[in-house]
């Protein structure tokens, strides 16, 4: 999370090299393509929940299931051109509620999927589920048809706060889910889990994250309620915790997650040995992913035209199902002009713990890492990067203070 700004003058001034002559941004030039992922967007929820600033909706006319899946097989058909010859190394069908589709239609998705591109043998394939919309037996079948991760929507196992923030589910049935997800033979789940609920304590947060622990999730992913414009919570906040509060809760339970060996690895991100996102780490790595479904957003490196470009779809579900007939789908798509590369790739890169590599930045912008030295210099100075020979990371601080930190990307 991010704590109340401070004067960034008073931090202390370390050494640095001199400022450079400033680089000319010149067009990229891509040596290599990045990793390439699928995500899967299912928008559909059976409620909306006041809190959610997603692209999901109730299906109050029925929930077409098939029909959605024939129009996610067409829109992957119209943007395999782009990605001609490229493997798949991760798949993520998110929501909404992906787990309102039946086994069987998730089934008929992926081998479709798999007909079309080819897939790394050891790719990761994640499936969001709710715990009030998983029948008992179904993890199972999901993970026949080859979903081998689970990301498990709990925010909470106490049945007054998940009142609180409009959740259809409760304690018993977030605990179950998880416990079905371990009977299913699933080594490798999440459980996202919220902080800074109304009404919510040290005690009742250090609650959760104890039952969260005792379920042996492989990955947690721990964020903070923000209340999110074009919300119901942002049109009629409900009373938060202090940022005190929050801070507090937030530090104990970071304590509680790594004396359990859950390491701290992205701004919410935390996981067992090798048991990491391999899907988020593409995105946090500036990796190139096609988006299919409503409202998805892609971003692909183009060798031919040496730029990086973000298509999205039509972002409403009806709208979309009757414009994929006629290949009419496409809501946009820009270029990132090469000046916003350094941003949009920082953005993503500096919320890893680890940072990244210096080789990184220009395999994955196409643009030479000098363009950026004297920011750089600037944030060793605030004392909110570390810059080594290979690596480039956030300093504890830096992560205190992301946004500051990428304030000083934002123009080159």
């Amino acid at each position: 999370m991010d704590l109340p700004r401070s004067k960034l003058s008073s931090v202390p001034i370390l050494m640095v090299p001199a400022a450079r002559d400033p680089v000319e941004i010149s067009t990229p030039r891509f040596t290599a393509l990045p990793p390439l992922s699928v995500y899967v967007h299912i928008p559909w929820c059976i409620r909306k929940c006041p809190y959610c600033d997603f692209n999901s909706h109730e299906p109050k006319a029925g929930l077409p299931q098939y029909e959605y899946i024939d129009a996610l097989v067409q829109d992957l058909e119209f943007d395999i051109p782009r990605v001609w010859g490229r493997k798949i190394s991760s798949i993520f069908i998110g929501g909404g509620t992906p787990s309102l589709f039946s086994p069987e239609a998730i089934d008929g998705l992926l081998s479709a999927i798999r007909a079309r591109l080819p897939l790394l043998p050891n790719a990761e394939v994640t499936l969001e589920a709710n715990p009030g919309t998983v029948e008992q037996g179904r993890f199972a079948e999901y993970r026949a048809a080859g979903i081998n991760r689970l990301s498990i929507g709990v925010q909470s196992f106490q049945d007054d706060l998940l009142g609180r923030i409009g959740r259809i589910h409760g304690g018993h049935e977030a605990i179950r889910a998880a416990e079905q997800a371990h009977a299913a033979g699933f080594d490798n789940f999440n459980l996202d889990l919220m902080f800074g609920l109304p009404g919510q304590s040290l005690v009742t947060a250090t609650a959760d994250i104890a039952t969260a622990l005792d379920l042996e999730p492989a990955h947690l992913s721990y964020y903070q309620l923000t209340l999110e414009p074009n919300t119901y919570f942002a049109k009629h906040p409900p009373q938060l915790p202090v940022d005190d509060t929050i801070w507090i809760i937030q530090q104990h339970a970071q304590q509680l997650l790594a004396k359990r060996g859950y390491s701290q690895y992205e701004v919410s991100a935390y996981a067992r040995a090798e048991r990491q996102c391999r899907h988020n780490l593409n995105y946090w790595s500036f990796g190139d992913y096609l988006g299919i479904g409503a409202g998805a957003h892609g971003k692909i490196t183009d060798a031919k035209e040496q730029n990086v470009r973000r298509p999205w779809k039509i972002k409403h579900p009806s709208k979309y199902l009757d414009a994929v007939v006629r290949q009419d789908h496409i809501g946009g798509d820009a270029t990132i002009e090469a000046a916003d590369l350094p941003l949009e790739f920082m953005m993503n890169a500096l919320r890893l713990n680890a940072g990244f590599e210096r080789r990184l930045f220009s395999e994955r912008t196409g643009l030479p890492i000098e363009i950026i030295s004297d920011k750089l210099d600037d944030a060793v100075r605030r004392d909110l990067l570390s810059v080594s020979e290979n690596r480039i990371q956030p300093t504890l601080h830096g992560h205190r203070f992301l946004n500051d930190l990428l304030q000083l990307f934002m123009s080159l």
